[in-house]
């Protein structure tokens, strides 16, 4: 039985190196000129750094251009997929056609992973897009249980799906937060995010905080809870489920790499030795309720429930 790759989205270059030896075998970094919601900013030379540290420690680099362009930028993606390939990433994130036709001209033995967030819904999407091109389908956080073990079963590319973090519920290509504040005749700062801004939408019916995360690509509402499968691991290593995602956006370092620990414990237990997994993964799962903060709860997403719409 395969284990699957713990994939984490890192804060900074630091990150990298103590990252892996917690555990991570992949890692997903970026700028916001090309990427979403990143859970920190890597220019190039960090790229290329980071790049050559993974690569010493025998683990991969995947560099996000996902985000939606418009034709100011598209013009520029074919030097930023020609400056990957010479860095020797290892994979690109992509969401928009405009990223798979440039590495098709450009740098066509680079490996695509297909992410849009959340159409990625059925096993027919997935095989379409690794018909054109894609080497994996990141899945859609909608879906249950049931239904990602079923499309495991029938793809003809990479399955991932988050195991752990904040999920998007909702993203504009404007700067609503941005907007506001200048329309007080304040300036706010638009760089992925700024550590002393804490910003949410309050839900005081349900007693609830949106973390609001602004970059380039716009406003992102963010889920009030973090998912957490860490006991629920077993369907889908038994289905061949490629990777598992960390995801560390409006995360301290210290809590990726404690996460990023506990969770590679639990992969490694479930596939080696299922019996001690299954005994030591209700006090796994207290560990990571002990590191939450008191405003973020865990639960399990969808993985359980059927998508009300």
């Amino acid at each position: 039985m395969k284990k699957p790759e713990l994939l984490v989205t890192p804060t900074c270059i630091e990150d990298i190196e103590p990252l892996i030896n917690a555990g991570a075998t992949a890692l997903i970094i970026g700028e916001q000129r090309y990427g979403l919601r990143l859970a920190g900013e890597f220019n190039r030379e960090e790229i290329v750094k980071a790049t050559n540290i993974a690569h010493a420690h025998d683990a991969k680099i995947y560099v996000a251009i996902n985000a939606i362009f418009h034709n100011e930028k598209v013009n520029e993606l074919a030097d930023y997929v020609a400056f990957l390939q010479e860095s020797k990433v290892d994979a690109i994130v992509f969401g928009d056609p405009a990223v798979l036709m440039t590495v098709r001209e450009v740098a066509p033995e680079m490996k695509l992973h297909w992410n849009t967030e959340t159409t990625a819904t059925n096993r027919y999407t997935c095989n379409y897009w690794g018909r054109k091109g894609a080497k994996r389908a990141v899945l859609a956080r909608e879906l249950n249980m049931d239904a990602i073990v079923e499309i495991k079963e029938n793809a003809e590319v990479e399955i991932e799906v988050q195991v752990h973090g904040m999920m998007c519920m909702f993203q504009s290509k404007r700067s609503l937060v941005g907007n506001y504040f200048e329309y007080q005749g304040n300036v706010m700062e638009i760089e992925n995010r700024k550590k002393d801004k804490n910003l949410f939408l309050f839900d005081k019916e349900r007693d609830s905080k949106y973390p609001i995360f602004e970059d380039e690509n716009g406003t992102h509402i963010m889920s009030p809870n973090d998912v957490c499968i860490i006991d629920e691991l077993e369907d889908m290593i038994d289905a061949g489920v490629d990777s598992f995602k960390i995801e560390g956006i409006l995360k301290t370092t210290e809590y990726l790499l404690e996460v990023t620990k506990i969770y590679r414990k639990a992969i490694d237990l479930c596939v080696e030795n299922r019996d001690e997994y299954e005994d030591v993964k209700d006090d796994l799962l207290e560990q990571l309720e002990e590191l939450q903060p008191i405003n973020r709860p865990l639960d399990t997403g969808f993985y359980f429930k059927e998508t009300v719409y």
